[in-house]
């Protein structure tokens, strides 16, 4: 679809997570970026599908700011990233 409506019918905010109840979310940012590459390293290490992973990346693409995702995915491809994957 093109124009505003049709950009936005696909458009998802990430719901709401008992995990994280506080307005700060930079916690749930984080956590999510985690959760997605754990996911994708798990599954593809077992063959399997990695469409389950799609809702952390969901996520965690709704609410980090870009310039975070970038950091930290220039941070794992130097293996300076210090979160545990």
């Amino acid at each position: 679809k093109k124009g505003p409506k049709g950009a936005l019918s696909h458009y998802l905010t990430a719901p709401f997570d008992p995990r994280f109840p506080n307005a700060n979310q930079t916690r749930n940012c984080f956590q999510n970026y985690l959760d997605y590459h754990r996911c994708m390293k798990a599954l593809t290490a077992k063959h399997r599908d990695v469409t389950p992973c799609l809702w952390y990346y969901r996520v965690f693409k709704s609410i980090c700011p870009t310039f975070w995702i970038q950091r930290w995915d220039e941070q794992r491809a130097d293996g300076t990233f210090p979160g545990r994957i």
